[in-house]
């Protein structure tokens, strides 16, 4: 069943675009493969890439409504992904949720410089993130 709009975003979605999307940059392909699964079933369409430089591509091309971003990425770094997406105008507006097993407080500091607006440690359960995503979308209306 599909969750209404209200609790999956705080804001209408964009014109032709029925549920919330969110681009989910995660190199761990049995991790991307859960969290997408559970965010379709929370009533969002999600987009997926494996690395960071594919993600900031996305970004661009889809303009999704939340990114979750994993900071230790091959090809281009979490953090490089989000100041490239944050830095360009066509995409900065977008949330980026850091979605990492780097949770020290440092980290924290240090994805919250590269732009991101909130930070999920790793592993989280798929509920957890879903309530999460729900909730920063919501502070964004």
């Amino acid at each position: 069943m599909e969750a209404p709009a209200s609790l999956s975003q705080g804001r209408p979605n964009p014109p032709g675009r029925a549920r919330p999307l969110v681009l989910l940059v995660e190199d761990q392909q049995a991790l991307r493969q859960l969290y997408a699964r559970e965010l379709t079933l929370a009533g969002f369409d999600v987009i997926e890439a494996g690395n960071g430089l594919a993600g900031v591509d996305a970004s661009t091309r889809h303009i999704p409504d939340l990114v979750l971003m994993d900071l230790s990425l091959p090809v281009l770094d979490g953090w490089e992904a989000t100041r490239r997406i944050k830095t360009d105008a066509r995409t900065a507006h977008i949330p980026v949720m850091a979605l990492t097993g780097h949770d020290t407080a440092g980290e924290l500091e240090r994805a919250t410089r590269a732009g991101c607006n909130w930070f999920i440690p790793k592993p989280c359960p798929p509920g957890a993130l879903v309530a999460e995503v729900r909730r920063l979308l919501a502070t964004q209306s």
